[in-house]
């Protein structure tokens, strides 16, 4: 007779799972909701409209000064108590923002974006307290699973701006008012989570391995391939995405239109999220990275390729559509490789600081691609079809520096079984 291993129950993961997958479709609504708005609010009050973007710029500023300090205060905590402070930071920045609309102040909008960018932060964690009671077998797929919460949060952002964005004399207020109420009645859904308590509450045990340090994480290949994998993916969709709304409305389109393709690209980013965690465990985290950064490369391709077409100064709305379609496939693969990748590159006890150095990076750089989206968009030409390619050839250098760190890692020699 033969010892056999017990099954691995991971039916606890599988509940907590379930409440971030509604808290990313549900308090995830907003980030659209903004994004879509936020350069249009941007350049309706900035008094250069090279700075039309700088809401959404400091959306992802807070995001990336937010997460050095959110992961250690979860970690010492508990990860609910990290999620509340987001969704009040979210519910708050929202007001400041419909307020500094209300009384046309650039600054005053630009406090509350980067008070969503506090949300922001803690909306990035879900994917990491997905993986926090789940089985190795069962971790990829849990960051999927939550990532597809974005599914719901697609439709339900795009199509709720149809609905409050016209309901007040000021524009674009009643988009903000909907962001307070998605945030007070969300952060309800945190009271279900069944998470471990933060180490404040806990027994301290000596760990057989203690934590890296930074220098040390940064030193390891895995970690380092992840990270880059992670902001290209990341930096090079917010690049295009923030972009959007003012191309498509600047070539002759509706808000409804963008509305409509960025529920779209939404969409993208977050169906393929069902099977992006069985992909990889078929194919290896690296096929998928590299699969998504090439897809990545022909949303480039699409959006240039509409430029070339265009007639009359305007791109068709199909390659708008394909474009940013291909451009959430590819941050999907791309992203939750590279999370994947990262989960595993690091023990329980180093949760706190790799997770908020990843996010710090990661989100350091996708500021610097929102911003320059607005200078790209808006001055590099004197229409915008030319801003929209010159966006579009910024793509190239940055998939180059993620498709050499990929193949750097895959052709080093394995030191682990």
């Amino acid at each position: 007779m033969t010892d056999t291993a017990p099954p691995i129950d991971d039916t606890r993961a599988k509940r907590n799972v379930a409440v971030l997958v509604a808290a990313q479709a549900i308090l995830g609504a907003q980030m659209p909701m903004i994004f879509v708005v936020g350069g249009l609010a941007g350049k309706q009050l900035a008094t250069n409209i090279c700075w039309a973007t700088l809401p959404i710029s400091l959306i992802i500023f807070g995001s990336m000064t937010t997460a050095p300090w959110l992961s250690p205060f979860m970690q010492a905590f508990g990860r609910r108590a990290g999620f509340y402070i987001g969704a009040l930071a979210g519910a708050l920045g929202a007001a400041i923002a419909a307020y500094g609309l209300y009384v046309a102040s650039f600054p005053i909008l630009l406090i509350g974006s980067y008070f969503t960018g506090i949300y922001m932060s803690a909306q990035g964690f879900y994917r990491f307290a997905a993986t926090d009671t789940a089985s190795d077998g069962f971790k990829p797929k849990a960051i999927s699973y939550v990532m597809a919460g974005g599914l719901l949060s697609a439709i339900l952002g795009p199509q709720l701006n149809k609905l409050v964005e016209g309901q007040f004399a000021v524009p674009f207020f009643g988009v903000y008012l909907a962001v307070v109420a998605l945030n007070l009645i969300g952060m309800l859904l945190f009271l279900a989570l069944d998470l471990p308590k933060g180490s404040r509450n806990t027994p301290k045990v000596a760990s057989a391995t203690p934590p890296r340090t930074r220098g040390e994480l940064l030193r390891d290949p895995n970690i380092i391939v992840a990270i880059i994998v992670a902001l290209v993916a990341y930096s090079l969709m917010n690049l295009v995405m923030t972009s959007t709304p003012l191309a498509v409305v600047g070539g002759g389109y509706s808000l409804d239109n963008a509305n409509d393709i960025v529920s779209a690209h939404v969409l993208a980013m977050f169906a393929p999220s069902f099977f992006t965690g069985h992909l990889i465990a078929r194919f290896g985290v690296k096929t998928i990275m590299a699969t998504g950064l090439v897809i990545l490369a022909a949303a480039g391709l699409a959006a240039l390729g509409g430029v070339s077409l265009a007639d009359a100064n305007q791109p068709s709305l199909v390659s708008f559509y394909a474009a940013l379609i291909l451009l959430g496939l590819g941050w999907n693969f791309g992203f939750i490789g590279a999370t994947t990748l990262l989960t595993s590159s690091h023990g329980a006890h180093e949760r706190g600081v790799v997770q908020g150095l990843n996010d710090m990076v990661v989100f350091g750089l996708v500021t610097m691609a929102s911003l320059a989206s607005g200078g790209l968009m808006n001055c590099s030409g004197g229409v915008p079809i030319e801003g929209w390619s010159a966006v579009n050839i910024a793509m190239a250098p940055f998939l180059a520096l993620a498709g050499g760190a990929l193949i750097w890692l895959a052709t080093r020699p394995r030191t682990v079984a």
